[in-house]
Order: C-alpha cells, then structure tokens, then sequence
C-alpha cells in the first residue's frame, strides 16, 4: 500500500490517499506536482480505490506540499515519511 500525503494551507492535518499499486501512486503524486507547477489553480478528483464512493476535490492552489510513502504490511504499520536519518 502507497500513501500520498498533501498538506495544506491554514490547514494543520494533513490530506492522503491510499493506492494499492505503485504505478498508481506514482502516477497520482505526479498529477499533484504537475498542478502545483502550473500555478493554475484546478481541481483534483481524488477518490478512494476500496470505496468508489468515497470522493474529495481539492484546490490545487491550496495544496503546500505532497509526499508519498510506502505503508508496511509488517511490524512497525507505517515507513517513516519525509526526509529523516534513522539510526
């Protein structure tokens, strides 16, 4: 499982989406990065891949930051996102 994580103005949580596929999370987290490089303001469809349902559409000039992640299966639940030295 990949999560890509955005954060956002005045906004102190941040927002993700889960993909099951890296392909699919990457091709996600380059849509966000290609929004926020066009400085246009658009809207991003995001939906949930277990639930069709489940749909937000976000700003992307609202978008600060995005990041993505692979969550583990295994033992510690979650890879440590963002840039940190672990020892």
């Amino acid at each position: 499982m990949y999560v890509i994580e955005m954060s956002l103005k005045l906004s102190p949580m941040p927002f993700s989406v889960q993909r099951k596929e890296r392909d699919a999370a990457e091709g996600l987290f380059a849509e966000v990065r290609q929004a926020l490089e066009n400085q246009q303001p658009r809207l991003l469809n995001l939906s949930c891949e277990k639930d069709e349902e489940k749909r937000v559409c976000l700003l992307s000039s609202e978008i600060v930051a995005v990041q993505m992640y692979e969550k583990s299966s295994t033992g510690g639940g979650v890879r440590r996102p963002g840039f940190s030295l672990d020892s």
